[in-house]
């Protein structure tokens, strides 16, 4: 779903569009019901019709880590990971709504003097984005939102076969497979709220993972990802805000035929800031940085040392 979580008028549609038209004909110099709604609506989050975008994490893969300790990375394992998410959607009216996402992947990764790299699309998912609470007024906003979904088996899988060696000691075929070969069920849950300029946001998701191919079955994960923030410019056509993001993700060991791997559980915790700016009604951009604070692993794995985010939605 679009990054970010905003709110609308606790009224009907009608009394929304009469209230918005009136204050933002006003001639005063900043409005926030306007800045925030027109926010809103530029994230895809609010309003009737279509909306696009494209959100791109690049990820890279260079700690080595033993049972959770850092050890020595011998061989310079790495993994350069590139995930772009296109995605669409449609708001039916300001609390239903329905999005597809495509990504396309790419990974480089290395160990020694082998190098490799892999190209493709990922698994795509169909979302329905659901406003559970909305209210909206001149100092305080407050939005709590709900989704759920299915992923769908189209990524290219495999790099799970069991009979495919590991690149590396700390580089398995889960970290290089494009796809997951299983249909799984997606929920989550979050919230914006904001007091005057400052803000805070939260969005938890909960994946629950079928078998895949080659028997192959990750484990059921849940990700993070929010904190507070500040509007820095809150105008009729633009706003601009900094925010301080926590973010993580946590699952258990992969199975194989139902038996449990051995290097597959990890706990991740990142900390970094994000910059959000919208245009108008329509144009919504987000960057932000991730850098980790807590990883905690079983087995032998390459763990990331940084992640880098940025996404563009746009409201038709």
């Amino acid at each position: 779903m679009p990054w970010g979580f905003f709110a609308t008028l606790e009224c009907m549609k009608f009394s929304v569009s009469v209230v918005l038209a009136a204050a933002c004909a006003q001639p005063v110099v900043a409005c926030d019901l306007c800045s925030v709604y027109a926010a809103t609506e530029a994230q895809g989050g609010s309003g009737v019709g279509f909306f696009g975008g494209i959100a791109e994490q690049f990820t890279y893969f260079n700690t080595f880590q033993i049972d959770g300790r850092e050890a020595q990375n011998v061989g310079n394992q790495y993994i350069n990971s590139s995930s772009s998410q296109v995605f669409a959607g449609y708001n039916f009216n300001n609390r239903v709504g329905l999005q597809f996402n495509l990504p396309v992947i790419y990974r480089q990764y290395g160990y020694l003097a082998q190098r490799g790299s892999e190209v493709g699309l990922g698994d795509v998912s169909l979302i329905g984005n659901f406003r559970l609470y909305e209210k909206l007024t001149e100092k305080f906003t407050f939005n709590w939102t709900a989704l759920g979904g299915l992923k769908f088996p189209t990524g290219d899988a495999a790099h799970l076969n069991p009979n495919e060696a590991d690149f590396a000691p700390g580089i398995g075929g889960h970290d290089l497979a494009l796809g997951s070969g299983s249909f799984d069920g997606l929920v989550g849950t979050g919230f914006f709220a904001r007091w005057q300029r400052l803000f805070l946001t939260g969005t938890m998701q909960y994946a629950r993972r079928s078998e895949g191919d080659f028997g192959y079955q990750f484990a059921n994960d849940w990700i993070w990802f929010g904190g507070p923030g500040v509007y820095l410019l809150l105008g009729h056509q633009r706003t601009l805000s900094l925010q301080a993001v926590v973010s993580g993700e946590s699952k258990s060991q992969d199975t194989i035929g139902g038996v449990p791997t051995g290097d597959t559980a990890i706990t991740a915790v990142y900390l970094g800031p994000q910059i959000n700016f919208t245009w108008t009604s329509q144009l919504s951009a987000q960057i932000g940085a991730d850098l980790p604070v807590s990883i905690v692993t079983t087995g032998q794995q390459v763990v990331p040392d940084y992640r880098v985010r940025a996404a563009l939605t746009w409201r038709f």
